[in-house]
């Protein structure tokens, strides 16, 4: 099992907490508030990211930690795509765009790199 202690000491939960507060950050503006199915769309992706990884800890095992991991990454991809519709729609900026993309895919990064390292052999 990887070293950690709890779920919130894991970098990959604490940036995923980050872009989930920034999603929910944006989804409170104006325009974005009023379109209730994106707005409940992308707010469950990005918590379904956290939800993941504290989760995939939970169950003390790192083959089963890993597929959650997994998961967390579909989410991420999940709100990405949300991400591209709101900005479409002119409900988040490029700026806001780039900044909440570039979060989830640091997350992204880091879900997959603690994935492969709990399916590395340890002798």
């Amino acid at each position: 099992m990887a070293a950690f202690k709890k779920f919130e000491d894991i970098k990959a939960w604490q940036k995923a907490r980050e872009a989930t507060r920034e999603t929910y950050k944006q989804t409170l503006k104006t325009t974005f508030a009023r379109d209730f199915g994106l707005r409940d769309q992308i707010q469950r992706s990005a918590v379904s990211v956290m939800a993941n990884i504290a989760e995939g800890f939970g169950r003390h095992s790192d083959r089963e930690f890993a597929n959650f991991l997994n998961v967390a990454h579909a989410s991420i991809s999940e709100s990405q795509s949300h991400l591209y519709v709101a900005f479409d729609l002119g409900y988040i900026d490029q700026n806001s765009f780039r900044k909440l993309y570039e979060m989830f895919d640091e997350v992204s990064r880091m879900t997959m790199a603690l994935a492969k390292h709990l399916r590395t052999p340890r002798g």
